[in-house]
Formats: C-alpha cells, sequence, structure tokens
C-alpha cells in the first residue's frame, strides 16, 4: 500500500507557544494600522499648523505695510495741533477744578437765614489744606432768631463748626454777635 505523498507519516501536536506566535502578528497588524493612523493625523495637523503660520505671517507682513503708509500719511501739523487741544483741555478742566464759585454759598446762606438775622460783615477765607474760612458779624432780631441760626446751620451740614461769640443785647433787643466756622468745600467748589 503506498500513502499518498502529501499526507504525512507523522504527527506532533503544536505547541501553546505556536499558537500565541500565530496569534500575534494579527494583534500587531492592528497596532500598526492604529499607529499609522495616529502618524497620519500627527502629519496632517503639523501641515496645518504650517500652513497656518505661513497665513499670519504674510497677514503680519500686508499689515505692516499697511501701517507704514498710514505713518506716512499723518499730518505732523495736525497732530501738534491736536496735542494743544489736549493740554488746553487738560488745563481748564485743572483750572475749574480748583475755582472757587461763591454764588452756591450766597444762595445756602439766603435759604438758611431767616429774615431776622442778617450779616454785617463777612470774610471767606482759604487756607493751605483747601479748608475754607467763615469769619463775620451780625445782627438777629432777637436770641430766639439767633438759636434759628444756629440750628439750621447744624441740620444743614454745609456750615460747619459754627460758633457764635461776643454775643451782646443791644438796647432796643437786637443781639450782636460774631461768627466763626467752616464750609464745606463743595459749597464754594464750581460746578457747570
Amino acid at each position: 500500500m503506498d500513502i499518498p505523498p502529501t499526507i504525512p507519516t507523522s504527527f506532533v501536536p503544536r505547541s501553546a507557544s505556536a499558537v500565541a506566535r500565530r496569534l500575534s502578528p494579527d494583534s500587531a497588524n492592528t497596532f500598526g494600522l492604529f499607529s499609522y493612523a495616529v502618524l497620519g493625523v500627527v502629519f496632517v495637523l503639523a501641515l496645518g499648523v504650517f500652513f497656518y503660520g505661513r497665513i499670519l505671517a504674510g497677514t503680519l507682513a500686508s499689515r505692516d505695510a499697511a501701517l507704514i503708509k498710514a505713518e506716512k500719511a499723518i499730518d505732523l501739523a495736525t497732530v501738534e495741533g491736536f496735542v494743544q487741544l489736549r493740554d488746553r483741555l487738560n488745563s481748564g478742566t485743572l483750572l475749574l477744578a480748583n475755582h472757587i464759585a461763591l454764588s452756591g454759598f450766597f444762595t445756602l446762606l439766603e435759604t438758611l437765614l431767616p429774615t431776622s438775622v442778617r450779616l454785617t460783615t463777612l470774610h471767606l477765607s482759604l487756607d493751605s489744606t483747601k479748608k475754607v474760612r467763615l469769619d463775620g458779624s451780625g445782627v438777629a432780631k432777637n436770641f430766639n432768631a439767633l438759636a434759628a441760626v444756629s440750628t439750621a446751620f447744624a441740620a444743614d451740614g454745609h456750615i460747619k463748626e459754627a460758633i457764635f461769640s461776643n454775643i451782646v443785647v443791644n438796647k432796643d433787643g437786637s443781639v450782636s454777635f460774631i461768627l466763626s466756622a467752616t464750609l464745606d468745600p463743595k459749597t464754594v467748589a464750581f460746578s457747570p
């Protein structure tokens, strides 16, 4: 009996390591495909960054050229005029901020003083700390009118630390007094 040549005469079972070696090329192929996919994505991103950098460089060059052109178009006389205008406006603002306007103070006195009290002398002074000082003398119809003025000054708050001194009752019942006080700086400050 002759055995066909394709059939082996002996058989040795394969070990487990041979089976494992046989499976590893498939997992290696999967890992290789994944690696190539990641490499492709990284390559595409690198190209994108390169071209975006080129686009930004072109935009920068065009804007630099436009800036140089705009700088050449600037008229120096106009710029100097704007600088002088800015300086004038700043000086005007500074002058107005330090300007003393007494109309607000006189309006306040008109509303606070009753008709039965009048000031005969009035002196306003400004010290180095920008504190406004009021000194004056006056006559009230009676002592109650003078007390009403004192209460009005205290309630209003614009005329502070009002001190009535040298109070003298005259022969006709009127009361002479000397007034010293400080003013709230907003009372004499200029406001447009």
